[in-house]
């Protein structure tokens, strides 16, 4: 649970969360963060906030397959007309 703090104004503070990272993760964000001039606190905020849009649009991106799914299944199943042209059959042999 993220925990809240309150500046000496009295305003609350962002949230705040405490995460653990392997060493390797933890030199490349450090890199990342060099490279990009900013702190690592807000480059794992970066990260983080593109990582979490990517994955909601990733489940929005199911959306339109349920709406083709759906209008395919309300559609009425349709005859063929006359039999297949050519039609192989296997003999056993």
């Amino acid at each position: 649970m993220p925990t809240r703090q309150t500046s000496s104004s009295g305003k609350p503070k962002s949230p705040r969360i405490q995460v653990v990272l392997p060493e390797d993760l933890c030199q490349r964000l450090s890199l990342l963060a060099e490279q990009e001039s900013r702190t690592v606190s807000n480059m794992a905020k970066v990260l983080i906030q593109q990582g979490v849009q990517r994955y909601e649009q990733g489940a929005a991106s199911d959306a339109p397959v349920e709406r083709m799914r759906t209008a395919l299944e309300a559609q009425q199943p349709r005859r063929l007309r006359g039999a297949p042209r050519r039609l192989r059959l296997y003999r056993p042999g």
